[in-house]
């Protein structure tokens, strides 16, 4: 009769210390500053492991935005993020295609709670890498970061009542128009719009789409030192390049910031040339393939993954001047559906990890057939 009770206790016992060992493996890792698994709640919020020198209040708030800037739609409740009951970390929030356009609710620490805080990286040589565990139904939007779009267009909806402009960081997406489904991770060091375009065009993204349905881990990686931001999925960094990227949705913006001189990659010493015809040949840089030829220089192909982004993250004037961080969403004027799935882990780190770091943390709660081994809760 006692043989069950026992039992029982010894799979709870196996299963906590399985947990534990993962929640240790994030927070081992260097770098290490803030890490939500949707186990972790302090009264009725979602908090954070942190790095033991945080002290910063980084619990997540219910927040419908649609509410707060166009004043429509109903409050957030935590009811309004339903749980899954198991993830890599035992635990997932539900993020659902909502029908009602006035109701768009997003995890949310609101900058004054975050500012100067470790998970605002920003400003002079300061690098970051942002890892989310994740199962992706559709949509190609935001995942996380500190990326708010800005409120001043009416892009695809009317004009907001309170009107605020873009204060955008870092964040991470399921691919945007770079490519739709994939990993891709977006900085900016003005928070605004660039390459003459209403939005910012800094990205990396990786060739591999996201596999619907299951889970794994997309990740944005800063190297300020390297002057490069990479996108990657399940701790793998492919190289990635766009042929014709002023033909490309997305990269069209970064090929008119080269052609006019705002986007300058290295271009003094080619790695391979290729002779085209007689005086036509197509050199190969680090980040960019041109032709060159009796008539000029033309752009042929954009390096995608890694991007170079030879700048800060943008330093927000104060805390009434920078974006929140935000999970599942972010703040947008065209008030979208976004991304559709589960998030099970979001983790910041206060530096470019190595791709073996990036590979140990992909691999936490892998089983040994390759997939992940799910904590149930």
């Amino acid at each position: 009769m006692r043989l069950i009770p026992i039992l029982l206790l010894v799979i709870t016992l196996e299963a906590q210390q399985n947990y534990e060992a993962r929640i240790s493996a994030v927070r081992k890792t260097p770098g290490f500053v803030s890490f939500w698994d949707f186990v972790k709640r302090e009264g009725d919020r979602f908090a954070p492991y942190q790095a033991s020198r945080e002290k910063a209040d980084l619990r997540l708030d219910p927040v419908n935005y649609v509410l707060d800037y166009w004043g429509e739609g109903r409050a957030a409740t935590m009811a309004d993020f339903p749980l899954s009951g198991e993830g890599p970390f035992g635990q997932a929030v539900k993020f659902q295609a909502e029908t009602d356009r006035n109701f768009r609710p997003v995890l949310l620490v609101p900058r004054s709670r975050l500012h100067n805080s470790g998970i605002d990286v920003k400003g002079n040589g300061q690098s970051v890498t942002l890892l989310a565990w994740i199962k992706r139904q559709e949509g190609n939007h935001a995942i996380a970061g500190i990326w708010h779009e800005g409120t001043d267009l009416a892009a695809n909806s009317k004009q907001a009542k309170r009107v605020e402009l873009g204060m955008r960081q870092y964040a991470l997406f399921a691919g945007l128009a770079a490519n739709t489904g994939a990993s891709a991770a977006h900085v900016s060091e003005t928070g605004g719009s660039s390459f003459g375009d209403k939005y910012a065009r800094d990205l990396s993204v990786t060739s591999e789409l996201i596999p619907n349905g299951q889970w794994c881990m997309v990740g944005l990686r800063f190297d300020n030192r390297a002057n490069t931001v990479s996108s990657s999925l399940d701790g793998k960094e492919t190289e990635y390049w766009i042929d014709e990227p002023d033909k490309h949705p997305f990269f069209q913006w970064p090929a008119k910031g080269w052609r006019e001189g705002s986007y300058s990659p290295p271009e003094k010493k080619p790695s391979s040339r290729q002779v085209i015809s007689e005086g036509v040949e197509i050199l190969t840089y680090p980040f960019t393939k041109v032709r060159v030829s009796t008539k000029g220089r033309e752009l042929v192909a954009l390096r995608a993954n890694p991007f170079w982004f030879p700048h800060d993250l943008f330093t927000p004037k104060g805390a009434d001047h920078g974006g929140p961080f935000t999970i599942g969403r972010v703040i947008h004027s065209s008030r979208g559906v976004g991304f559709v799935g589960e998030i099970g882990g979001v983790a910041v780190f206060n530096k470019a990890l190595s791709l073996a770091q990036l590979q140990k943390l992909a691999a936490v709660g892998r089983a040994a057939n390759g997939t992940y081994e799910l904590i149930r809760r």
